[in-house]
């Protein structure tokens, strides 16, 4: 009796699962496109979602990936909603893209807009001393960069000061040199031809550069670096690597860190479904914001 019920249900609830799904995907923004810079450029602007009545809310700064040469703010899935819910308010934000800007000048972008936030956030509800950065593929580089190397938010008058945590999501840019060096030699071995536009090329061919964009290079004790979270898909080599990487060095720097790799996903899914109900990632995600909230 029960195995017919559940075969008769299993149409509406399907549905009734998707219909949730689509209406937390089209959440809408309480503000949306607003600039952070005076130069009138068409990606230096931002998303607000906040909760109704919102006042002095933590808040969560969402930088999208796209391989630093794609995507936008409203590439964020069910995570406005879900972070709703748990009385943030969140900020998706767009940058300038790789070839127009160097990578150097793409990081200063999204640093000015966690500036913007920084300064402005309290008028949308959020608070501006408790700020959660996270980020997906390239945005998790740019998210741990932003969150390591404090040079480019003390340039826009904001510090480590106003960070409670960061959540870098399924990054393979932690350690540039690292997986320039994975990737190229992969090529040579299986005698394929060099990436015409690879990390190297992408990061700029000095060495320097990579050390320097590295999130790596930069974590130290006493410099005041939030907990981090680190997830990644478990049975991809690369970004499994970055992030056992990352959160070793974190962990030797005294800075609380977790790891959690995610089965039976992949690169864009262990993303997308972030917020979803028994998501196992979503899991370990809402157990880190509760304790970085009682801090």
């Amino acid at each position: 009796m029960m195995n017919s019920m559940t075969r008769i249900l299993a149409p509406f609830l399907l549905a009734a699962a998707l219909l949730a799904h689509t209406q937390a995907q089209t959440a809408t923004p309480t503000k949306r496109s607003i600039p952070y810079a005076d130069d009138g450029h068409a990606r230096h602007v931002l998303d607000i979602y906040a909760p109704p009545n919102a006042k002095n809310l933590p808040v969560v700064f969402w930088i999208h990936g796209g391989g630093w040469q794609a995507g936008d703010k409203s590439d964020v899935g069910v995570k406005p909603q879900w972070f709703m819910e748990k009385g943030f308010v969140f900020v998706s934000t767009t940058y300038r893209l790789l070839p127009e800007v160097d990578m150097a000048t793409l990081i200063r972008d999204v640093a000015k807009s966690f500036g913007w936030v920084a300064k402005h956030i309290a008028e949308y509800g959020g608070d501006p001393k408790r700020i959660l950065v996270g980020g997906h593929s390239a945005g998790a580089q740019l998210a741990a960069i932003l969150c390591t190397d404090d040079r480019y938010l003390k340039a826009e008058g904001a510090s480590f000061d106003s960070l409670i945590g960061s959540v870098p999501v399924d990054g393979d840019t932690y350690d540039v040199p690292a997986i320039i060096e994975t990737a190229e030699t992969r090529l040579r071995a299986h005698h394929f031809p060099p990436r015409v536009n690879g990390h190297r090329e992408k990061f700029g061919i000095t060495p320097e550069n990579h050390k320097n964009f590295s999130a790596v290079t930069h974590v130290a004790k006493g410099k005041g670096i939030p907990p981090f979270l680190i997830l990644h898909v478990a049975d991809h080599p690369d970004t499994t690597a970055q992030a056992q990487r990352l959160g070793a060095v974190l962990k030797e720097a005294g800075i609380p860190t977790k790891l959690f790799g995610g089965k039976g996903t992949n690169h864009s899914k262990l993303n997308n479904d972030l917020g979803l109900p028994d998501d196992p990632a979503t899991k370990v995600l809402s157990e880190f914001v509760a304790a970085i909230l009682k801090k």
